[in-house]
């Protein structure tokens, strides 16, 4: 059975979207569903989904598991995991990972762009490493069954809490630095060690992280994904689109400052103009993944590792979540 994975968007949801996802044939979503929200507020975040899924209930369900994944490919259905972009929720409190866990939360970045009670962003010039607070956490993770993510984190950091996991850790939505420089893509060696410790690499479609940016050709896109497999293996690689439809520009602002200053930043590359930057032209959505499947097997992946990078990798990836 194959199956088809995004681990990562945050789109404006609304039923629309729920469909082309379906269109797409997209068995599981990893949405982000924090960013910069405190407890109280992620429960308010879990009412508005509580919504979407009695209002969708013919195309989405919350997933919890991997098991999760296989009724929604038999049901035709989108399972959505829950993920933090930021480890804010948990505020300084330790017992709030298993609460957030009951709730669903799948997966937690230990940053977001900043240095983080657990560990450093990938925005900051010092690295620190993963914190004491930060050790405890993964710990505890590892325990309830949230995957550490990091995404938005600084090298050591991301290395250290590779050895610190007892688990294998994710980096979902990010592309290595030697193909197009970006203070969140990966370098090689980070790479190598995350294949090496059964890790996963989402590979992102956000413009602002491939090489000539909106105009990213699918060929490049997928000669990338080769020379990356040659680094960390195909099993290791997956999809974490990064997809961000329908959001308004205000959004990127909020998501770039949060309530931590007042100096407006709008990120890497957006050359202080507010607003999403736009899809290339073959992955305008979810749908995408048809010229993706293509590309890939254009530049010589077989089946079995196209599958793989498509859903696969992810589907298994998920059985070690819990």
């Amino acid at each position: 059975m194959n199956f088809k994975i995004d681990n990562l968007q945050y789109c404006n949801w609304s039923r629309k979207i729920f469909e082309i996802n379906r269109q797409a044939g997209l068995d599981a979503v990893h949405v982000t569903i924090v960013y910069h929200e405190d407890f109280d507020e992620f429960q308010n975040v879990i009412r508005l989904w509580n919504k979407h899924f009695k209002e969708n209930p013919d195309l989405i369900f919350l997933g919890k598991d991997f098991k999760d994944i296989e009724k929604a490919k038999a049901e035709s259905k989108t399972a959505i995991f829950f993920g933090f972009q930021n480890c804010s929720p948990i505020e300084d409190d330790i017992e709030l990972i298993e609460k957030v866990h009951e709730k669903g939360c799948r997966f937690m970045q230990l940053t977001y762009n900043n240095q983080s009670l657990l560990a450093t962003g990938c925005y900051e010039k010092n690295d620190s490493g993963v914190t004491n607070f930060g050790r405890e956490v993964i710990k505890e993770m590892n325990r309830v069954g949230i995957v550490i993510d990091m995404s938005h984190s600084a090298e050591k950091s991301t290395l250290d809490a590779i050895d610190i996991s007892e688990k294998p850790i994710a980096i979902t939505h990010a592309n290595p630095i030697f193909w197009h420089v970006a203070k969140r893509n990966k370098s090689n060696d980070l790479l190598k060690t995350l294949a090496d410790s059964g890790g996963m690499l989402g590979l992102s479609l956000y413009s602002h992280h491939l090489k000539d940016s909106s105009n990213c050709t699918l060929e490049s896109f997928c000669e990338m994904t080769a020379k990356t497999a040659e680094i960390m293996g195909a099993k290791n690689i997956g999809i974490g689109s990064d997809l961000c439809l329908n959001q308004p520009d205000s959004i990127v602002e909020w998501m770039r400052n949060g309530t931590w200053t007042k100096t407006k930043n709008y990120g890497e590359g957006t050359k202080n103009k507010s607003g999403f930057p736009n899809q290339p032209d073959w992955f305008l959505d979810s749908r995408g993944f048809n010229n993706i499947e293509t590309g890939l097997k254009k530049v010589g992946f077989n089946s079995e590792e196209v599958n793989g990078i498509l859903g696969n990798n992810w589907f298994n990836f998920y059985k070690g979540i819990n």
